[in-house]
């Protein structure tokens, strides 16, 4: 081998053994930043397995055995006995189930729109600028922290036939009192004005932090358009607000699908079963007459019409936006 060869050799062994070291240095690092990732993610399992030991324990197993209770009957003292589907066909043969249903939907005809159109326009009046501005919000707020039985205590004093303050107050314009609780074409109605009274202040919010998002640019184009004040609400306010409305429209859903201190309290669900709700009647079938497993049955079914109710709702409202 010459000389020149043999250097060359030696240049080309040397590189070889250069990058071999520098592909080991790296398949080293590799596999420390393996081991590192790997330690990351146990540390991160062990993190979260709390959490999920809680979703497993009081989420996962409650929701588990109530489907087992859907296909038996329990009054809790008893063993469970297998009834198969009965719990479902009593279901659909009830005639207060769908009593219930018929007084829930009835409550949101009458709870929804007049808490968008209150909330909506006292949010308008608060967005302004005015003297007492800050002592309003947090009055119109107050309702939403108190207690949900203190308020309906306070309304079912105010709706008393004989002492009660609304009726006072129609005595004193020369109008006949009114059976607000006792009468059912009115206890429903007085049901869902006391539930508005006591949600509006959360609805505000929310309308309030939609409205101070909406550019200012847009209504000075407006007016430069010489478009009115009923044009820049229709045709800028209530399209920005659509994401807001859409979140009163599911919150106000859910909450009149939940609806059962105020029955409860105010009317036990009377008279003649007139505000007996969806929450109110599984109440009592579980925990009035101990059937646990129809009581389990009435709640998927109420899970359920919320879930298509919900899907509904939003497949309007969106279709309405575009």
């Amino acid at each position: 081998m010459q000389p020149g060869e043999a250097n060359r050799f030696s240049t080309l062994s040397k590189a070889v053994a250069a990058q071999r070291t520098r592909l080991h240095s790296l398949a080293e690092a590799l596999r420390s930043k393996d081991r590192a990732t790997d330690q990351r993610d146990r540390v991160g399992y062990l993190m979260v397995l709390p959490y999920l030991l809680h979703m497993l324990l009081f989420l996962g197993y409650p929701l588990a055995f109530a489907f087992v209770l859907i296909f038996h009957r329990w009054n809790i003292y008893t063993p469970m006995k297998w009834v198969g589907l009965g719990n479902i066909k009593l279901l659909f043969t009830d005639p207060l189930i769908w009593r219930a249903l018929f007084n829930t939907l009835y409550f949101l005809l009458i709870h929804i729109p007049l808490q968008l159109v209150l909330a909506l326009g006292l949010a308008q009046l608060l967005n302004q600028k005015i003297r007492g501005r800050a002592f309003f919000r947090a009055s119109y707020f107050m309702p939403v922290v108190v207690s949900g039985v203190v308020v309906t205590i306070l309304w079912q004093q105010m709706y008393a036939a004989e002492t009660g303050l609304i009726n006072l107050l129609l005595q004193g314009f020369g109008l006949p009192k009114i059976g607000w609780l006792t009468d059912r074409r009115y206890a429903m109605p007085a049901i869902a004005i006391m539930a508005t009274w006591k949600n509006v202040g959360l609805y505000i919010v929310l309308f309030l932090v939609g409205l101070q998002g909406i550019p200012a640019d847009l209504y000075e184009a407006a007016e430069l358009d010489g478009a009115s004040a009923w044009q820049k609400f229709r045709l800028i306010t209530v399209p920005m607000l659509n994401p807001t409305i859409m979140l009163v429209l599911l919150l106000s859903t859910r909450g009149g699908f939940s609806l059962f201190i105020e029955p409860y309290v105010m009317t036990g669900g009377g008279p003649v079963n007139s505000t007996l709700s969806g929450i109110l009647y599984l109440y009592k079938q579980a925990f009035f007459f101990s059937k646990m497993g129809y009581a389990t049955t009435i709640g998927f079914f109420w899970a359920m019409i919320i879930f298509v109710v919900v899907i509904l709702q939003r497949r309007f409202v969106e279709t309405e936006a575009v």
